[in-house]
């Protein structure tokens, strides 16, 4: 499967490098950016990939653009609804980075499977690739009535397209945590760390819950971080699932409408540094994730 990587930034560029890197499934076809002077564009083009600083009309113009089969977003929200409309008339597959969420949203390790029909499919967030499989092991037990996630990731790794989708970032990743974890309610906060040196991203979620089998809670829990971690080695959890029972009082209690035991996960996301510093694994676990979508695109097409 060819692909084209729309963005020549740092998510782009990394997303570029893990595809050249990658099993061969998908094949690095074109790298779209709008400067010519960016390091991502002269980067692909040193690695023998055909570029264009003309945005989503250059790609289209390239000799080769019929052979794409998948197009991966790596620019904005607002960007990508100009991407998409252009590139509607060609019948490619977008795989969205940004948080438009013009497609379903997907977590690989969730509902990959139920979306390979999709024509654009959403990467949703860092955060809610990162919590989403949490909530939605602690879903497969017992039904979740309210989550809460905290990401905190290191200034660094935050450019401007992070920084000026904050807002995106935490309605899409609450949607996420509803529509695909599972959550009856849920709420996500970015924390952008100032630490210096950076620290690797950390995400901290909360599931209130009715009695359940902690125990299996608990298995459930380390089976999803394991599925993540087949394409994301650098998840991992940082300790046992925790268990509280809150008081009824509790406001976390009143927020989730009922149940009271309250379910804490806490990860940890070390990113590959295949191009990104290693504590950008809020970076790396989008393009981890998305370079996976694209592959089991991939392995469905072949087996057609």
């Amino acid at each position: 499967m060819k692909a084209a990587v729309i963005g020549s930034g740092n998510i782009g560029t990394d997303l570029l490098i893990k595809i050249i890197r990658g099993e061969g499934h998908v094949t690095a076809a074109a790298m779209a950016g709008i400067d010519p002077a960016s390091e991502g564009l002269a980067r692909a083009r040193r690695l023998g990939v055909p570029t264009t600083a003309d945005g989503v009309a250059g790609l289209i113009a390239l000799d080769g653009f019929d052979e794409i089969d998948v197009v991966f977003d790596a620019t904005s929200a607002a960007a990508h609804h100009r991407n998409a409309a252009a590139l509607a008339p060609y019948g490619k597959t977008l795989v969205d980075l940004t948080p438009a969420a013009i497609g379903p949203y997907v977590v690989p390790s969730v509902n990959l499977d139920r979306h390979l029909g999709e024509t654009n499919v959403n990467m949703v967030t860092c955060g809610g690739q990162a919590t989403v499989p949490v909530v939605a092991a602690v879903s497969a037990v017992t039904p979740v009535h309210y989550t809460e996630i905290v990401a905190s990731i290191a200034s660094r790794s935050a450019g401007p397209g992070t920084r000026a989708n904050i807002d995106e970032f935490t309605e899409t990743t609450a949607r996420a945590l509803e529509e695909v974890g599972g959550a009856a309610r849920g709420k996500a906060i970015i924390v952008l760390n100032p630490a210096e040196p950076p620290l690797l991203m950390r995400d901290t979620v909360h599931c209130l819950v009715d009695d359940a089998d902690t125990d299996r809670i608990t298995a459930s829990v380390h089976a999803m971080a394991a599925s993540v971690a087949a394409y994301v080695p650098g998840y991992r959890l940082k300790q046992e699932p925790q268990f509280r029972t809150l008081p009824a009082d509790d406001p976390l209690v009143r927020l989730g409408a009922g149940g009271r035991l309250l379910v804490s996960v806490y990860l940890e996301v070390e990113g590959a540094a295949h191009h990104l510093p290693a504590y950008a694994g809020n970076l790396d676990i989008m393009t981890a994730a998305a370079l996976r979508t694209a592959e089991r695109l991939a392995e469905r097409s072949r087996n057609r």
